[in-house]
């Protein structure tokens, strides 16, 4: 009988085909190890799934609405079904929630659960990818498979990817993509293929079209990768990197140049530009304007919603619950994987993972903690992989030479150290929630060390005290986050901002009063308004949204309560008595109102699954509509009610000549204050 020659090292066995290589690994891997996979999805997915309510954005929830009504909508992801805006990002994150809904009809779990979906995808191709970059029989080896759960349970507690999986920002999508392409990445390295690397530039390209140039922010980081690591010639590397800048660029731009190539008459104005172009979206709103912060006008006020820009940003009592928690372990793992590739060890997780995640964390430390421009919180939940996989690899790394080595023990103590202290300060800052647990956390550090320290000073490390010093290192580095990641499920999260944490649910344009994560009274970004008002748009409480599901009538609410408003008005100035009053006189025109914002549009659109026409785009300071583009709609039956509000925004901000028309040559509506009647 003729043997038959084993596998390479590098290859998976026969018969298993991508899904198996992503989830499964090999026949050969430890008995616990799928269990323990599946139980950290099981848990990921009650995390992010579990009791969505309806305080989704309801900017992104109007334009799913929308795009479940009209085809045309739905591509060039516009506000309203009449398609006469679109929203300021690419619609295929929208794309992916508006399936589900075309297919279950449109609500609260059809439109949120793609979401928690793809979070859970996310974790599970995490732990793929570490396991992976072990090389040889490592990969099936029990230290693969410890470094990778770690990375899976560190992605699936990580407070602010809870908080934005819960929610239908385009934030959930674009990490799946992103770590899509560096599974391929990864990939391309460990086999040497070229067709892994040209799938990793399909998904970058694919992620560009949720929000833009955030997707290129991992380039530098896989570049970098191949032309160091990749086992073909100097020539071959740079040759398979422009193929693969041909296959991202391709990818990227497609649904960029039909929108841009179609007669502007056609199509919906593009949302959140200058002239009606995506390229401008691109370079302006979208990309520079937000590191530079230079036309960040329209969006928000930059500094404002994750704090001022510098290397403590992410550090401070906005955003360190969100991210920060697992930083320093990180940095002592990244400093660590330099000294453990010099001493080249032979069972350690390949140069290039180091290289993928480390300068994938690099790279978004440096622009979200520098950009000058708009930058929420939930941007962060990009960092959650790179997080998770070094976590992974750097906590298996420095336990293997706090073992083996004497002179390279400190490692881990110190990771633990400085990881549990930072924990501490972070959960000190709100010492009224839950103020036993920041105690713990300490105690933990101090066991944890301690065990660790006289261990190994003693040459005593024994499977009981490596079970005591591991079972208290992850009490010291988890419990924090694992506390503020569980705060969704227990409060409204915030659909335009969605944090996690204490602050959960009251972090919206900001709360009158000052305080961390609050903005002062008469003020948020963008502008100001009268001291005791709310801004533009905003409900009592700074949620951005009035209570309820903010459902089309009829439709299921997956709470089963109906949207009635707060104080009987709609949003931004629309009162629940204007709304019945536009529904009974709408007539044959495509357009119940034309407001100015879509902060006023969207609640409107949810509540009755009528368009609304919003001229200004988000925040009311697009230049879509002009007095010609007005009469023009008028004349046509398309639109008669126009709502004009002088301060409000919109016309009354970036175009008082529509808004000196309205009020001149249209009849005032009498008994709906600021509503005029153009067709009169």
């Amino acid at each position: 009988m003729t043997a038959t020659a084993a596998p390479p090292a590098h290859r998976m066995p026969a018969g298993r085909g991508l899904p198996a290589r992503l989830f499964l690994g090999a026949a050969e891997d430890p008995r616990w190890s799928r269990p323990a996979l599946w139980g950290v999805l099981a848990v990921a997915f009650v995390l992010y799934a579990w009791g969505l309510s309806g305080d989704a954005n309801q900017y992104y929830a109007a334009a799913i609405l929308s795009g479940t009504q009209s085809w045309k909508a739905f591509f060039f992801g516009a506000l309203d079904a009449g398609s006469f805006i679109t929203v300021d990002k690419p619609p295929l994150a929208l794309w992916v929630m508006g399936l589900s809904a075309r297919i279950f009809g449109y609500g609260t779990w059809s439109m949120l659960l793609p979401q928690a979906l793809a979070g859970v995808a996310a974790v599970g191709l995490v732990y793929s990818a570490v396991r992976r970059a072990y090389s040889g029989a490592y990969s099936r080896g029990r230290y693969a498979h410890i470094a990778a759960l770690v990375a899976a349970v560190v992605m699936t507690f990580t407070p602010i990817t809870v908080a934005i999986n819960r929610d239908n920002n385009p934030d959930t999508i674009l990490v799946l993509l992103l770590v899509l392409a560096a599974w391929f990445c990864l990939e391309s390295l460990r086999t040497g293929r070229l067709r892994s690397l040209l799938v990793c530039a399909l998904f970058v390209g694919l992620a560009f079209n949720t929000k833009m140039l955030q997707a290129y922010l991992v380039v530098p980081a896989f570049a970098l990768a191949y032309l160091v690591c990749a086992r073909v010639s100097w020539a071959r590397r740079v040759g398979h990197l422009l193929a693969a800048g041909v296959v991202m660029l391709v990818s990227s731009a497609w649904w960029m140049v039909i929108v841009d190539l179609l007669p502007a008459g056609s199509r919906p104005y593009v949302g959140g530009s200058t002239d009606n172009s995506v390229w401008d979206l691109v370079i302006g709103y979208n990309g520079l304007g937000r590191v530079f912060g230079e036309g960040q006008g329209r969006g928000g006020g930059g500094a404002g919603f994750g704090g001022e820009s510098g290397a403590g940003r992410l550090f401070n009592d906005i955003m360190a619950g969100q991210i920060s928690w697992l930083l320093p372990f990180c940095v002592v793992a990244l400093a660590f994987a330099v000294i453990m590739r010099v001493r080249r060890l032979p069972d350690g997780p390949s140069g290039a993972a180091w290289l993928v995640w480390g300068g994938w964390l690099v790279v978004h430390y440096m622009v979200f903690s520098f950009s000058s421009g708009t930058f929420h919180p939930y941007y962060t939940t990009a960092m959650a992989p790179a997080v998770a996989a070094l976590c992974g690899m750097g906590g298996v790394a420095m336990w293997q030479a706090y073992r083996r080595s004497r002179v390279w023990a400190w490692a881990l103590p110190l990771a633990v150290a400085v990881t549990g202290a930072w924990s501490f300060v972070v959960l000190r800052r709100t010492p009224e929630w839950v103020s036993w647990l920041a105690w713990v956390v300490l105690g933990a550090t101090l066991a944890a060390v301690a065990v660790l320290v006289l261990a190994r000073v003693r040459a005593q490390v024994t499977v009981k005290i490596a079970a005591v010093a591991l079972a208290a290192t992850a009490v010291a580095g988890l419990a924090g986050p694992a506390a503020f990641a569980v705060t969704p499920l227990q409060s409204q999260v915030n659909g335009s901002n969605p944090t996690a944490g204490p602050n959960a649910g009251r972090m919206g344009f900001g709360r009158m009063g000052g305080g961390p994560g609050q903005f002062p009274a008469g003020e948020f970004p963008g502008g100001r308004f009268p001291e005791g008002q709310m801004p533009p748009g905003q409900m009592p409480g700074g949620q951005g949204q009035p209570d309820g599901q903010g459902q089309p009538p009829g439709q299921d609410t997956g709470s089963g309560t109906e949207r009635t408003g707060r104080a009987g008005f709609m949003g931004g100035g629309v009162s629940d008595s204007m709304v019945k009053y536009l529904l009974a006189n709408q007539g044959a025109a495509t357009w119940l109102v034309a407001v100015n914002s879509s902060m006023q549009a969207s609640p409107i659109i949810l509540s009755t699954g009528k368009p609304v026409l919003a001229m200004g785009g988000f925040t009311g300071s697009d230049p879509a509509m002009t007095v010609d583009r007005l009469k023009e709609l008028v004349s046509s039956g398309q639109l008669r009610y126009v709502m004009s509000g002088g301060d409000r925004g919109g016309p009354g901000r970036g175009n008082t000549e529509v808004t000196t028309y309205v009020q001149e040559n249209c009849k005032a509506v009498e008994g709906q204050d600021g509503l005029y009647d153009c067709a009169a």
